[in-house]
């Protein structure tokens, strides 16, 4: 079963890039490789470093874009000096930025984040979404009506509802992703098409992966899956599931994982047309391919370079 990259190579419909509107959070990634995450008080000198713009919604533009798509996101990001600097390390992946809180003056959503260099496992630590309430733009129709496809993580809520609600309107393919449980989230999914949430992801009442699915087909969600680390992720349609390995591979650092995983699909998405079984689960393992390689380097780029 081809991967996303194939598909890109090969897909004999495809004759424009295909296009994606990602909807959600941005912020400042400052990510440290540690020995071992400091105990109070005390100093350590980090292996390595990264400074680069990261959140779900921006992470998944990003590899949307490497895999030769057209990517636009849609978030929060700011005027500050700092916020500056995260849109320009966008727009030098090939992601256009629609920066709805341009003029604030304020720094963008900064987020500490520390890889212990053993197990590649992180702790992180961002303001996220709090600092901002966005209003739909009036453009938002006509950027709804470009793209194929619609990815939404959850923040910024109002305006996740609004561009599902658009998207619905006009038939485009949405993806939510479902990092965790926030305020709000029951309103979104009526509009959603795929939902693939982490295990960390848990609506009320819901304690398993199982649950999760349920929950989420109750409330019209037709494609979902469930992923769980290096564990098979799970998955269910109009006509069953099943479960999708994920690859084996060296863990470096983990942070990003499911953000490349929602923009790989979401590129797949964008090209492959109406969902059948075979095709979620291929779409998913090619996904998932992708994620696992980029978890062999450290940071949420290298793997890019390498590829």
């Amino acid at each position: 079963m081809p991967g996303p990259e194939d598909v890109r190579r090969t897909h004999p419909a495809v004759r424009r890039p295909p296009r994606g509107l990602f909807v959600g959070l941005c912020t400042l990634d400052v990510v440290q490789l540690v020995d071992r995450v400091p105990a109070p008080d005390e100093k350590q000198t980090a292996r390595d470093q990264v400074a680069a713009a990261g959140g779900p919604a921006a992470n998944a533009a990003a590899v949307f874009a490497h895999l030769g798509g057209a990517a636009r996101l849609l978030t929060a990001i700011g005027g500050h000096p700092l916020g500056l600097g995260v849109t320009e390390d966008l727009r030098r992946l090939g992601v256009t930025v629609a920066d709805l809180a341009a003029g604030s003056a304020g720094p963008p959503a900064v987020s500490s984040v520390l890889v212990t260099a053993s197990t590649g496992q992180r702790a992180v630590t961002s303001v996220n979404a709090s600092g901002h309430r966005l209003t739909p733009p009036g453009e938002l129709a006509g950027w709804v009506g470009e793209c194929d496809v619609v990815e939404l993580d959850g923040h910024h809520m109002e305006l996740a509802v609004a561009t599902g609600r658009a998207a619905r309107a006009l038939g485009r393919t949405t993806l939510f992703d479902g990092g965790s449980w926030k305020d709000g989230t029951e309103t979104l999914l009526p509009y959603v098409d795929v939902a693939v949430c982490s295990a960390d992801f848990r609506p009320p009442g819901a304690v398993t992966a199982a649950g999760t699915l349920r929950y989420l087909r109750e409330r019209g969600v037709a494609w979902a899956a469930v992923s769980r680390g290096a564990e098979p992720l799970v998955w269910e349609g109009p006509e069953g599931g099943g479960t999708v390995e994920v690859p084996p591979t060296r863990v470096v650092d983990t942070l990003g994982a499911g953000d490349v995983l929602h923009g790989a699909l979401a590129h797949d998405l964008a090209v492959r047309g109406p969902l059948t079984p075979d095709g979620f689960a291929g779409a998913l393992r090619g996904a998932a391919r992708v994620a696992s390689r980029s978890c062999a380097s450290f940071g949420t780029r290298a793997w890019m370079r390498a590829s």
